[in-house]
């Protein structure tokens, strides 16, 4: 269809096959992202979880950090766990390099051990009630900006920001049925770039 949003998913680690199928679910198209030439002609990328030194390091293997540095400032972007630790503007426990572009701070793997991973269903501000929030190894949101708008909390910490072309989550939304996420994300792309909605069958 050619008014759907393309979507890129870094397909380095982590769940990018399961985000890919959360964006068809809501008619995008979505594209593996592993080389930067393939990040030309998309209108959004999510970043996935996995762990961000490692994200790092391919990156850098692969030849294009520099060339997703320059996607993520202007480009609508979702940062899912390590993804959000990448975007974030200060990193801590222990400090790494990151995008820098959103104006937050996180504390890496905050909430324990993969053996504390979590499922709750926690507080939102989008529709629909209480969100379903996979944590695993997660991150904690210590600070936020002025500019940064807050969406959903977990024991009073942001798990679900946005900011401008930018939306990042502590938790792991293609884990979860909850398709709430992805579509907020479809939302701010189309707002970014004036792709329109998918025709109506």
């Amino acid at each position: 269809m050619a008014n759907q949003p393309i979507i890129g998913v870094l397909a380095l680690q982590g769940a990018y096959d399961v985000h890919a199928q959360r964006l068809r679910e809501l008619g995008a198209e979505a594209r593996l992202i592993r080389k930067p030439d393939q990040l030309q002609g998309l209108n959004g990328l999510i970043i996935p979880g996995g762990e961000s030194t490692t994200f790092l390091k391919h990156l850098e293997r692969a030849g294009f950090y520099d060339a997703l540095n320059a996607f993520v400032q202007t480009k609508p972007t979702f940062g899912t766990c390590a993804g959000c630790i990448l975007l974030a503007k200060d990193v801590a426990n222990p400090t790494q390099p990151s995008f820098g572009v959103l104006d937050i701070a996180v504390e890496r793997n905050a909430y324990g051990r993969q053996n504390d991973s979590k499922i709750l269903l926690e507080p939102t501000s989008l529709p629909g009630g209480p969100l379903e929030m996979v944590f695993i190894r997660a991150p904690r949101i210590a600070r936020t900006g002025p500019a940064v708008e807050t969406l959903a909390t977990r024991d009073g910490s942001p798990t679900l920001v946005r900011q401008g072309h930018l939306l990042a989550a502590t938790f792991h939304p293609e884990l979860s049925h909850d398709t709430r996420v992805h579509q907020l994300f479809l939302d701010l792309v189309r707002q970014n770039s004036n792709t329109p909605e998918p025709a109506q069958a």
